[in-house]
């Protein structure tokens, strides 16, 4: 992160845990985050249909969803820029940017934004905004 590009404005404790949840997503490790997880966690992507991309407990997060999201990339890829934090209480918002390489060499760029949960240190809830229409014609065979 780069602290000239970040905005941090927080009244809880999320902002000491969340640079280390988006540090963790943008090194690709995916068993660093796999501890920040609470076991019953859900991760969903946020789209029209509810519920259509929701994860749920912290295995089924990191090895059904982000390692096979992860995998569609090129090693070390995508990274992941945060912008802005602001936290109140247990609850977490962050506006980040992505970029990557995928398999076949295209770029991926999107900005996110995200709703995160936590019971003390422990990640609980994450819910994910993105131009979903982008991701998926992003995500070439």
């Amino acid at each position: 992160m780069n602290a000239a590009e970040q905005q941090v404005l927080h009244d809880g404790d999320g902002c000491d845990v969340v640079p280390a949840f988006f540090t963790a997503l943008s090194d690709g490790d995916l068993e660093a985050l796999r501890t920040m997880l609470h076991p019953d966690a859900t991760w969903e992507v946020m789209r029209a249909a509810p519920g259509e991309r929701l994860a749920v407990g912290r295995d089924s997060i990191i090895d059904d969803f982000l390692a096979p999201v992860r995998g569609r990339f090129a090693a070390g890829d995508p990274k992941v820029t945060v912008r802005t934090l602001i936290a109140a209480g247990g609850l977490v918002a962050a506006e980040t940017q992505a970029d990557g390489t995928m398999l076949d060499g295209s770029e991926y760029h999107n900005r996110y934004a995200w709703m995160i949960e936590l019971d003390g240190t422990v990640v609980t809830a994450v819910r994910e905004y993105m131009d979903t229409a982008y991701a998926r014609t992003s995500y070439r065979p």
